[in-house]
């Protein structure tokens, strides 16, 4: 035992002696003494919340208290189990289960609902509490993810993770007592929000209240479908998650079983993402180095990563002009399986494509209306790797009996390169590898995989291509990060040429379509999968995969080219914050406060609050209608006011009286 460790003293939990050492609160000591204590509000990624009051203990001296919120202290006697506690964790889940209406058969968390199995582990058989009749419509409205506020606990996990960890914020408690709820700004969609459908909410949701939109039965449809081929694409991150599924380890490589699994399945052509991935770096690396010569529209930004993309339409359209036209490798796979099939003299509507994503925004993605041609979608369906695992035993196949096989070709060939997007900072590495692999052949590019394997939210570095030519290279995951890194940018404080960003805490391994996990230490191992697939196939860099080349040859014609253009490259757009119109009431004067993101994040909260405050001092109270609005488009110019027609830029207090004076004396 380290003398730091006898420093921080012993806690008696249950009479077990366990020692203080690096754990922030009471929760985290019992759990090292093989005591799980049920909670719904602790994460350890998340704010210490102390709402469900499931972690409830008797500490002597103190009474009882939610262990999640108590800081250990050398001596403490903790009784984790006692008549009373007991029945107080009963009397919690019953209530929580009166309130709603948890159809547990027919819900798709059934199985994977920390309310399910904690009403099992207390031997709750009966619920001694009238059940609630009020019904709340599921709100469908978003192409990834459905909210069921009848299933919500008001954990508030989704909030705190939307907030603190993703930096969106678009979901929060709502109204008092009896009729709080869980809801998007205003009460609106979530397809009428900022939400970027990353799904992060989805990840962490105890319960069926926020789940992605299963596409299943259409998929299932296409399949049965006789005048239709079906071809399913896979991508590197699902091959590293779905045996959790089948109780194996995280990242255990399953790729051959999931193949065999596809085919039984129905579909007519299996095929791997990670090839796109590797087509993917030819025409970014090639728009990179365009730029990096002239100088011009640097940092280039990657697009991969579906929710960074609408974030970016969100928050930082001025950003656009930097961020790659290429389209993510789901969408160039996609539009390469139909050319081809067109080509052998298909029609374009008669192939179904299919993609097996580790990612719920990928939903959204498919449906952008940049990615349809005459009404008929590159993509047809996602499903995320839970939801294959659901037609697995929809189809009652053993999966871990399976013989695996392999990918068709020629869409099914990849290098590691390909395989490495998977992990935050894979797209960077694979970037970098085929630039050295240009520029200097014999170049090692092992350190460079040292920086970008580290389990960081930031990875920084500078590469040497020879002749005095150097480029600094970031690449962040999760969105607050990638937040906080733009601002150093935009500042002047951080300098970069490439910038990767990835809206998923560790990249695609941590998106929301995955098997459920319990933190970064779950995701850093199924990077550490995709990395030692890695060291396993025979080729590691994009330019080395020689049916890419044959691609351009036959299908594309060259990188960067005007085909190249049409069937690889994309352009994204700025977007409106909320569809909602101003509201105004007749013979007054009205004032709009914009809570679009760049406003909000230029003060428009304070702004409102001080600007209601200036209404009052005034007395003009009964003149002035006064509202939140969205948005009018000046994003590099808030926080705005609109007072009557009059609009204000770069909004201050100041501003705001002077022009309300005018205002109300017309």
């Amino acid at each position: 035992m380290t003398a730091n460790t006898e420093n921080k003293g012993f806690v008696y939990v249950e009479g077990k002696k366990v020692a203080i050492e690096n754990e922030k609160n009471l929760l985290e000591v019992i759990r090292k003494a093989q005591i799980e204590l049920p909670t719904f509000c602790y994460h350890s990624e998340l704010s210490v919340y102390g709402a469900c009051r499931l972690c409830l203990v008797d500490i002597e001296g103190m009474g009882i208290q939610a262990s999640c919120s108590i800081a250990p202290k050398d001596g403490m006697k903790v009784t984790v189990h006692n008549s009373q506690i007991r029945e107080m964790r009963k009397t919690n889940i019953e209530l929580l289960l009166a309130a709603g209406h948890h159809n547990c058969t027919t819900c798709v968390k059934t199985g994977m609902c920390k309310l399910q199995d904690i009403a099992k582990k207390l031997g709750i058989k009966e619920v001694r509490f009238k059940q609630n009749t009020e019904v709340k419509e599921r709100n469908t409205s978003s192409h990834a993810l459905v909210r069921d506020p009848e299933k919500c606990v008001l954990c508030g996990d989704c909030i705190r993770m939307c907030s603190e960890v993703q930096g969106i914020g678009v979901i929060d408690f709502v109204n008092r007592g009896s009729k709080t709820e869980v809801l998007p700004a205003f009460g609106k969609n979530l397809d009428d929000v900022e939400c970027i459908n990353c799904g992060q909410c989805v990840r962490i949701c105890p319960t069926g209240a926020l789940t992605s939109k299963s596409e299943v039965s259409h998929i299932w449809q296409d399949i049965w479908n006789p005048g239709k081929k079906v071809a399913v694409q896979v991508a590197p991150a699902v091959r590293v998650a779905l045996g959790e599924m089948y109780g194996l380890k995280e990242g255990e490589n399953t790729t051959g079983l999931i193949v065999t699994a596809l085919r039984m399945l129905g579909f007519d052509y299996v095929y791997d993402t990670s090839y796109s991935a590797d087509l993917t770096i030819f025409e970014e690396v090639n728009e990179f180095i365009g730029r990096f010569e002239k100088g011009e529209k640097l940092p280039l930004f990657t697009s991969c990563c579906p929710g960074w993309i609408k974030h970016a339409e969100h928050c930082y359209p001025e950003l656009l002009e930097n961020v790659s036209s290429c389209k993510s490798p789901q969408q160039m796979l996609a539009s390469a399986i139909k050319e081809s099939f067109v080509q052998e003299g298909g029609k374009r509507e008669d192939i179904s494509v299919v993609s097996v994503m580790p990612c719920t925004a990928k939903k959204f993605e498919a449906k952008r209306p940049e990615f349809s041609k005459d009404g008929d979608f590159d993509v047809s369906n996602v499903l995320t790797t839970m939801e294959l695992a659901r037609m697995i035993d929809e189809k009652g196949i053993k999966f871990l009996e399976l013989e695996p096989s392999a990918f068709d070709m020629p869409f099914g060939f990849k290098t590691g390169a390909g395989i490495i997007f998977g992990a935050a900072g894979g797209v960077t590495e694979a970037v970098v590898r085929f630039v050295l692999g240009k520029v200097a052949p014999e170049a090692d590019y092992k350190p460079i995989t040292k920086v970008l394997h580290e389990s960081k939210s930031l990875k920084e570095m500078e590469v040497d291509l020879g002749g005095g030519k150097k480029v600094r290279i970031a690449a962040v995951n999760g969105l607050k990060n990638a937040q906080n890194l733009i601002a150093d940018i935009k500042s002047g404080k951080k300098q970069y040429d490439f910038v990767e960003i990835m809206a998923c805490p560790n990249g695609c391994v941590g998106g929301a379509g995955q098997p459920a996990i319990t933190g970064r230490e779950n995701m850093k191992q199924r990077s550490e999968g995709l990395y030692s697939i890695d060291d396993q196939v025979q080729l590691h860099k994009s330019q080395d995969n020689h049916y890419i080349a044959e691609l351009y040859k036959n299908l594309v014609g060259e990188v960067g080219g005007k085909k190249a253009h049409e069937m690889f490259h994309t352009h994204y757009h700025s977007r409106q914050r909320i569809k909602l119109k101003p509201e105004e009431a007749k013979g007054k004067t009205n004032i709009n406060v914009c809570f679009g993101s760049s406003c909000v994040a230029n003060g428009a909260k304070k702004l409102y609050q001080e600007t209601r405050q200036l209404v009052k001092e005034k007395g003009v109270d009964a003149k002035v209608h006064m509202t939140p609005s969205f948005c009018y488009e000046k994003c590099t110019r808030g926080p705005v006011v609109k007072i009557n027609d009059a609009i204000i830029e770069k909004a201050d207090a100041k501003k705001v009286a002077a022009e309300l004076d005018k205002q109300v004396k017309k």
